[in-house]
């Protein structure tokens, strides 16, 4: 089941990962706590004022639409 889960969550940030690199940013895959994503925001989203927003308004909220387990994804740096 964990390999399912983490293929999901790869598979729904390889889907919004064409509008972040569009304005110069990405998102890494760091691991997991339990049903929490740890992301890693690269590029233009590590140091933009927006990011907080990108993360819970774009990826958080994508990854609870496709992966419903998802808790809720943080960022690390």
């Amino acid at each position: 089941m964990a390999d399912s889960f983490e293929k999901r969550v790869q598979a729904a940030l390889d889907d919004i990962r064409p509008q972040l690199q569009m304005d110069g940013g990405d998102v890494e895959l760091v691991g997991f706590e339990g049903l929490i994503v740890k992301v890693r925001l690269v590029g233009h989203c590590a140091g933009c004022p927006m990011s907080q927003m990108t993360l819970k308004n774009g990826i958080e909220a994508h990854l609870k639409s496709v992966v419903p387990e998802v808790l809720r994804v943080d960022a690390v740096h």
